[in-house]
């Protein structure tokens, strides 16, 4: 293991731990990307402006971190990119219906003690865990 393979999760961990102090701080809300974008997408209201900002910003940050290092990019999964994009926009509509995603609940709802956070990470975890084993058993091995 190299320290590129420590440091960069550390280096992206702190940033994110950094982002979601800075919004929570200086704009009172929680960083919770699907509750972000669904708002955004709803009814127009007088403080959405900041919400399409945010979302410009993740989509230029994907923009340029693609321009140098396209390799993060690949699709290693051996699905079509149609299939990947409707998978995440089935989790998208899922976050949105069960009122809340990982970063909201994973990261931020999780880092102030939130029950219903910690109870919503867990749940994730453990299905997503039991979802890839379960996709490993019936496809006999690869994911």
């Amino acid at each position: 293991m190299d320290s590129t393979q420590i440091l960069s999760p550390l280096l992206g961990g702190g940033l994110i731990g950094i982002a979601v102090t800075v919004m929570l701080l200086f704009n009172g809300r929680v960083t919770g990307i699907s509750g972000i974008v669904a708002s955004s997408l709803a009814k127009p209201t007088n403080d959405g402006l900041w919400r399409w900002m945010f979302i410009g910003g993740l989509i230029t940050g994907g923009v340029l971190i693609q321009n140098v290092r396209p390799d993060l990019f690949t699709n290693a999964s051996g699905r079509s990119l149609a299939s990947v994009f409707i998978a995440g926009l089935l989790v998208g509509y899922g976050t949105v219906m069960g009122s809340g995603c990982t970063s909201g609940h994973g990261v931020c709802g999780v880092s102030r003690l939130s029950v219903r956070s910690v109870v919503a990470t867990l749940t994730f975890m453990v299905f997503g865990i039991l979802t890839v084993q379960a996709v490993l058993y019936l496809s006999g091995g690869t994911v």
